[in-house]
């Protein structure tokens, strides 16, 4: 695992608390490597938005903003059923069948906050991925990625886990029926609601 992984995964982990001031040195000695890849490993995670800037030599952990949470559903809740319907006419049993196995995954018990995170954009990019629409797919992407912090979270803090997935079942059932305005609408009430419910425990 590449030191970016690991602190990603702390960072969803919650090792590092919402506010916390990170300096490179520091984190040099906590992993126990040199400051190179501890400074690649930071501009990376401030370009998704992970980390921030903070004074002249450090970063610190973003506070979680129930403002940027309702920004970014209301995105995702506008341009994913958009590429799920462009996608819905290439659709085949293989692809259907690979988001089959990443929920089934997903079931496992024991996934990290990082897993969960993952494995849930995984799930959607499958189903995304056949509308073959780069430029769409790139942005859902980023959307998607900034929201990573906060759906492992909300998977393990606010036990939304079980709930998440019973909805991506029903939307898998859905596309397979061929049934599109379904699909694209239960996709559309499923950004919804983990975004309402999300926004609403933040603040």
């Amino acid at each position: 695992m590449s030191l970016y992984d690991k602190l990603k995964a702390d960072l969803q982990a919650g090792r590092f608390a919402p506010g916390t001031v990170l300096k490179q040195k520091e984190l040099a000695e906590h992993y126990q490597v040199s400051r190179i890849p501890v400074r690649d490993a930071i501009l990376k995670l401030k370009n998704q938005g992970w980390l921030t800037d903070h004074g002249k030599c450090g970063v610190a952990v973003p506070k979680f903003d129930a403002l940027e949470v309702e920004d970014i559903y209301l995105m995702r809740m506008r341009l994913e059923p958009l590429l799920q319907e462009l996608a819905i006419p290439k659709l085949n049993a293989e692809v259907l069948g690979r988001a089959e196995d990443l929920l089934t995954h997903m079931d496992q018990p024991g996934l990290s906050a990082t897993e969960i995170g993952e494995l849930n954009w995984q799930f959607h990019a499958c189903l995304y991925q056949p509308a073959q629409r780069p430029t769409l797919f790139a942005v859902v992407e980023h959307l998607q990625r900034q929201c990573q912090r906060y759906i492992g979270y909300q998977s393990l803090s606010l036990n939304y886990q079980a709930r998440s997935q019973t909805e991506h079942r029903t939307l898998l059932d859905a596309l397979r029926q061929g049934k599109g305005e379904l699909a694209e609408r239960l996709l559309r009430e499923h950004i919804s609601e983990a975004g309402q419910a999300l926004v609403k425990f933040l603040r």
